[in-house]
C-alpha cells in the first residue's frame, strides 16, 4: 500500500509537514484555502530556523540586531550587545514566507489543493479512511466544485480557529488577540528602523502581553496582544502603542490593518485517532514571547517524521499510539522552554510595577545573552552556577526596587 496523507492548512506548520512526508514518498495532499493570505504576525524567527529549514536570504526582510525594551515610564533598554556579527533575528512578511514554504513542498511532490475544507468525516472503523469535504477555488476566485477525498492520516495545520480540531473534538483553549497595523513610513523615519525592534510593555499598551513596533522591507508593523477577555479593549490599546511611539511613526501610511487569534496554551487533545494537530491548531505559540512561527514549522516537522518513521516509508498506516510518539517527543524537548516563558509572563506582566522590573532586569549583560541565546537557538540555554545566581539575585533586586513583590489589595 501507499500511505495517503491530507494536510490542512499551508502555514509554515502545514507546508514543513507536507514537504517531509513527500520527500519520504508519501502521497501527500496539501490543501489551502487562500493562497495570498498574509497572516497578521510580527514575523520574527530565530537564527536556528534560517539553518534549520533551509530559508534563502531573501525571503528575510530585515536582520534584526538591536532591540529596545520600553517600561510603562518610557524607560528605555538597549538590547543587542552580546550578539555576534553573524547573529540576528530575521523579520518576515507571512505572505512571502508562507508562499516560500507552501511551494517548495509543491515543488517536491507534495499536490497542491486551493481549497476550503469544511468537514472532516471520521471513519466507521478502525482502519477505514477518513474523508474530507471541500469546496475548489478556481484561479479566477470564483468558488468551483465541491469536492471529497479519503486519506488514512490527518495533519490539522489550520490555525486557530481550526476546523480539523473542532472535527475530532480536540477541546477548546484560551487565546490571545494580535491587532496590527502595517506603517509605511518616511524614509528618515524609516532608517531608524533598519534593524531594530521595539517591545513595549504597559497596561496603556497589554494588561497582560507587550506591543510592538517591528521593521518589514518597505514598511513596520505595529501591533499589541491581549488576552480574549479584553478583546473589547484591542483597538484602545492598538491606540496606546502608536501614541507611546507617535514621534517614531511621524508621517507614516496605514497600508493594511489586520487581526487575528493567538493560542495560549495547548490544546487537551492533540492527537486523536490518525488526525494529528500541529502548530497553531495544536497550541503550540509560547508565553511571555507570543512566538509561533519556528514552534508551528518544528511541531509540524516533527509530526511527519513520526509518520514517517511509523509508517515505514508510507508502507503501513500508523496508529493514534503512533502518531503520540510525536507528543512525547515534543514535550521532551520543548517542555521546559514552555514552562520558563508561562512563569516569566505570570511574574512579570501582572502589573506596571513588575514591568517596569523586567525592564530594568533586561539591562543586564548576563540576563540579555541568556535571552538572546535561549531564543535564537531555542533551547533554554543552562548558564553556570554562579551566572544563574547572580541572574536570580538581580530579579529579586529589581523586583524589590519597583514594589513589585508587594501584595495586591482589594478593597
Amino acid at each position: 500500500m501507499v500511505l495517503r496523507v491530507a494536510v490542512v492548512g499551508s502555514g509554515p506548520a502545514g507546508s514543513s509537514a507536507a514537504e517531509t512526508l513527500v520527500k519520504a514518498g508519501i502521497e501527500t495532499y496539501l490543501f489551502e484555502r487562500k493562497l495570498d493570505n498574509a497572516k497578521p504576525c510580527g514575523g520574527a524567527i530565530p537564527l536556528c530556523m534560517v539553518d534549520e529549514f533551509d530559508l534563502p536570504p531573501e525571503i528575510i526582510d530585515r536582520r534584526v540586531r538591536k532591540m529596545k525594551m520600553i517600561s510603562p515610564s518610557n524607560v528605555e533598554v538597549n538590547i543587542g550587545s552580546t550578539l555576534s556579527d553573524d547573529e540576528y533575528i530575521g523579520m518576515c512578511r507571512r505572505e512571502v514566507m508562507d508562499g516560500f514554504l507552501r511551494d517548495r513542498a509543491a515543488q517536491h511532490g507534495a499536490k497542491l489543493i486551493n481549497g476550503t475544507v469544511h468537514t472532516l468525516e471520521l471513519p466507521a472503523t478502525e482502519t477505514g479512511a477518513y474523508t474530507l469535504h471541500y469546496t475548489e477555488h478556481r484561479e479566477d476566485g470564483l468558488v468551483g466544485d465541491s469536492k471529497s477525498l479519503q486519506v488514512d492520516l490527518v495533519i490539522g495545520a489550520d490555525g486557530a480557529n481550526s476546523r480539523v480540531a473542532k472535527a475530532i473534538k480536540a477541546g477548546d483553549y484560551n487565546y490571545a488577540i494580535a491587532f496590527q497595523e502595517r506603517i509605511r513610513l518616511p524614509e528618515d523615519k524609516m532608517a531608524y528602523y533598519e534593524d531594530l525592534a521595539e517591545m513595549y510593555v504597559g497596561n496603556d499598551v497589554s494588561p497582560d502581553f507587550y506591543a510592538w513596533v517591528f521593521p518589514k522591507y518597505d514598511h513596520v508593523a505595529v501591533g499589541t496582544g491581549t488576552m480574549r477577555v479584553n478583546q473589547a479593549k484591542i483597538k484602545q490599546l492598538q491606540a496606546g502603542i502608536r501614541a507611546r511611539a507617535a514621534k517614531r511613526l511621524e508621517g507614516g501610511e496605514i497600508i493594511k490593518v489586520e487581526a487575528h487569534p493567538i493560542p495560549e496554551h495547548p490544546r487537551p487533545r492533540r492527537v486523536v485517532g490518525r488526525v494529528a494537530l500541529v502548530g497553531d491548531a495544536a497550541g503550540t505559540v509560547t508565553k511571555s514571547s507570543g512566538e509561533g512561527i519556528y514552534f508551528a514549522a518544528k511541531s509540524a516537522r516533527m509530526c511527519a517524521e513520526t509518520i514517517v518513521e511509523f509508517s515505514n516509508g508510507g508502507q503501513r498506516i500508523p496508529t493514534e499510539a503512533d502518531l503520540k510518539v510525536y507528543l512525547k517527543r515534543w514535550d521532551k524537548q520543548y517542555g521546559m522552554t514552555y514552562k520558563v516563558l508561562d512563569l516569566l509572563q505570570t511574574v512579570f506582566y501582572r502589573s506596571d510595577a513588575t514591568r517596569e522590573a523586567f525592564v530594568e532586569m533586561c539591562s543586564d549583560i548576563d540576563v540579555q545573552k541568556l535571552t538572546f541565546d535561549s531564543y535564537l537557538y531555542k533551547t533554554v540555554v543552562p548558564a553556570n552556577p554562579l551566572v544563574q545566581m547572580k541572574i536570580t539575585a538581580k530579579t529579586v533586586g529589581s523586583l524589590i526596587r519597583g514594589h513589585a513583590l508587594a501584595p495586591t489589595r482589594s478593597w
